[in-house]
């Protein structure tokens, strides 16, 4: 059988401390610790293998697109991680995961769906795939005769 190799995040660039409370979305590559608040979104760059710490005490209520999540804290929002999400024993999150790979800790909670992918584009937040025009949808079939 092969043995999974452990997963090492990348260093920790950023840390947004217990008390800070952010408010507009963030963008970041490498590390981000998170022990405050964000209020909005927050994407990691995808070309840096983001990874997003978020402690007991950190929040984030908005969607996260990242590579790799970490969480241990909450999140109200979307989370979109393309590579891995580890939700640890105290993580709460109110949305939908998708993942790749999913490691989910007795206690850890998902108010939403689980949405396993293996692409690494995550679906579109609109619906709308750019072939229709958004009014053919609405329109009534011509009838045939």
């Amino acid at each position: 059988m092969a043995r999974l190799k452990r997963f090492k995040p990348p260093k920790v660039s950023t840390v947004i401390g217990q008390g800070t409370v952010i408010t507009g979305d963030v963008e970041f590559s490498g590390g981000l610790h998170l022990d405050g608040a964000v209020k909005g979104n927050v994407n990691g760059d995808g070309d840096s293998r983001s990874t997003l710490t978020v402690s007991e005490q950190g929040r984030v209520e908005g969607d996260v697109r990242v590579e790799n999540l970490i969480l241990n804290g909450m999140v109200v929002g979307d989370v979109f991680a393309t590579e891995r999400a580890e939700l640890a024993a105290n993580a709460r999150v109110t949305g939908t995961v998708y993942y790749r790979l999913l490691e989910m800790a007795m206690g850890a909670e998902v108010n939403g769906k689980l949405v396993h992918t293996e692409e690494q584009e995550q679906p579109l937040q609109s619906g709308y795939d750019g072939d229709a025009p958004a009014d053919a949808a609405d329109a009534p079939a011509a009838p045939e005769g």
